[in-house]
């Protein structure tokens, strides 16, 4: 196991988880939950969309050749799911809106909004290019950074200032634009082939 990590795996999977679950740029979507719910539970919230992360990672393809999909189809899905995600980040708009949630710690937060169908699309077709091991080790790293994110989001609010955030959202918007495109291009050819 330990011959399997690569340090330079870890990290290009690390970005590409970074910029897919774009905590930073969720940062005035948790304040908002923060706001209508109170308290968030930032362990709760990291511990739930890691285990649901780690849990797609090793059964993410068994689940979909059940339901009879492809991770091809799976991935081009994904992809237009990465995709608009991006142009939300890029433009400021909100696509999809969600009912006001009576509880924020499992479900807005862990799921969908950390560990949602752009993440569980990325571990898949990460899979096909970097060894599993190192994928968990990005996982974690990303979910610690997430909970540190998560327990200090008013602290950073008031650092960064909502124009510090814009901009770093829209720079994740467009590295998420270009993971979408290149997953989009991959996997499509798969599908006619």
């Amino acid at each position: 196991m330990w011959k399997l990590l690569d340090a330079k795996q870890i990290f290009t999977a690390g970005m590409i988880l970074f910029a897919v679950i774009d905590i930073i740029g969720s940062i005035p979507i948790i304040i908002d939950l923060r706001r209508k719910v109170g308290h968030i539970q930032s362990e709760k919230a990291s511990v739930v969309a890691g285990i649901i992360m780690i849990v797609f990672l090793f059964v993410g393809k068994e689940i979909l050749n059940l339901i009879g999909i492809d991770v091809n189809s799976f991935a081009v899905a994904g992809a237009f799911i990465l995709f608009f995600l991006a142009l939300e980040m890029i433009l400021g708009i909100t696509l999809y809106k969600d009912d006001e949630p009576e509880t924020a710690s499992v479900v807005p937060l862990a799921f969908p909004l950390i560990a949602g169908a752009g993440t569980l699309t990325t571990l898949v077709s990460l899979q096909a290019e970097y060894e599993t091991v190192n994928i968990i080790v990005a996982i974690l790293i990303n979910i610690i950074f997430v909970y540190v994110v998560l327990k200090s989001s008013t602290k950073m609010e008031k650092v960064l200032g909502s124009q510090g955030i814009s901009v770093i959202r829209k720079v994740f918007g467009v590295i998420l634009l270009a993971i979408a495109v290149k997953l989009f291009a991959t996997n499509i050819q798969s599908l006619f082939s």
